[in-house]
């Protein structure tokens, strides 16, 4: 059995990884302070990442995937579980505020929505080793495809302002099936299904784009942060509770789950626990900046989580080994 880490080795191995990211977001805030880029980068970056480079990368995931390797129920079952019940308590603890639907659902994704693309696949085969690749896909496809289209799926039902109806229900299937970031991973799932391998240019092609999706998006995030915007609600208690629900409570419910419900091996509870506890990645910000919500919340609970998710991450790697 391997030993368990030492504190400076496990918070060494989550600096390695965590670093480029603070990187990338003080690129693009350089790039806005000295004036490197205008005042509508941030837009046109977002833009490209919504509409380009996301897509890709989710088509990419999906196609990509290996059936055998993710039928793991009980795995899906643990870290659906620990990211369901965080975004639906959240969402239910901002409306009881009288928070609008659509930024209760933004909200709630800060709050589920871990970083496992950026952080998760470096950090787990760092600290697990290969065996770590298959369980990070599957908590990859979790957040970014099921937890994603339920979140867009929620904006646009609240964007509608409408009681529920077929007028109301045709208008909202409408805009979806408009919508690259869900479209995309369908037609992922189809390629998946059938079987058939992309031709070479075709995928190095959807491998490029795709793979300039998460730094563009940390760029992006960088260059919002360089502009001074006001808020609509104190941003310091808002990004000290989704920051804590994300770090602490979907971990703390994933890791019940696997053990007392699911009944997992300590190593794949472990994993679960891992890349449950990861920071909130950029999946929030690109839905708040692609519906023109109010951004500096979730701009503020992703660089916050991801600081401080250097010392709850090195804690949780001493512990679990």
């Amino acid at each position: 059995m391997p030993e368990r880490p030492h504190i400076a080795g496990a918070l060494m191995q989550t600096l390695v990884v965590v670093l480029p990211i603070f990187a990338l977001i003080f690129a693009g805030w350089i790039a806005r302070r000295s004036g490197a880029l205008g005042p509508h980068a941030t837009e046109e970056l977002n833009r490209f990442v919504v509409y380009l480079a996301l897509p890709a990368l989710l088509f990419d995931i999906v196609a990509g995937a290996d059936w055998a390797e993710i039928w793991q129920p009980g795995f899906v079952a643990a870290f659906a579980t620990g990211s369901a019940v965080v975004f639906a308590a959240t969402v239910a603890l901002r409306l009881s505020g009288r928070r609008h639907l659509v930024d209760a659902t933004i909200d709630a994704l800060n709050a589920a929505y871990a970083n496992t693309g950026f952080i998760g696949f470096p950090l787990a085969v760092a600290v697990l080793g290969p065996a770590a690749l298959a369980p990070t896909l599957i908590a990859t496809i979790l957040t970014v495809c099921v937890l994603f289209a339920v979140a867009l799926i929620m904006v646009e039902v609240g964007l509608q302002g409408e009681r529920p109806s077929g007028r109301m229900v045709g208008k909202v299937l409408s805009r979806l099936a408009r919508n690259p970031l869900l479209v995309a991973p369908v037609l992922g799932a189809v390629v998946m299904a059938s079987g058939v391998d992309l031709p070479g240019p075709v995928e190095s092609f959807v491998d490029l784009l795709g793979k300039a999706a998460s730094p563009c998006a940390l760029v992006a995030l960088g260059l919002f942060l360089a502009q001074k915007r006001p808020t609509a609600e104190p941003v310091l208690r808002a990004t000290l509770l989704l920051g804590g629900l994300k770090l602490v409570g979907q971990p703390a419910i994933t890791w019940l789950a696997a053990v007392q419900v699911f009944n997992l091996t300590p190593a794949l509870a472990g994993t679960a626990t891992l890349l449950a506890a990861l920071p909130t990645g950029t999946g929030p910000f690109m839905v708040a900046e692609l519906y023109n919500r109010e951004s500096g919340v979730t701009s503020r609970v992703i660089l916050a989580s991801t600081v401080a998710s250097l010392a709850t991450l090195t804690v949780l790697l001493a512990l679990v080994g």
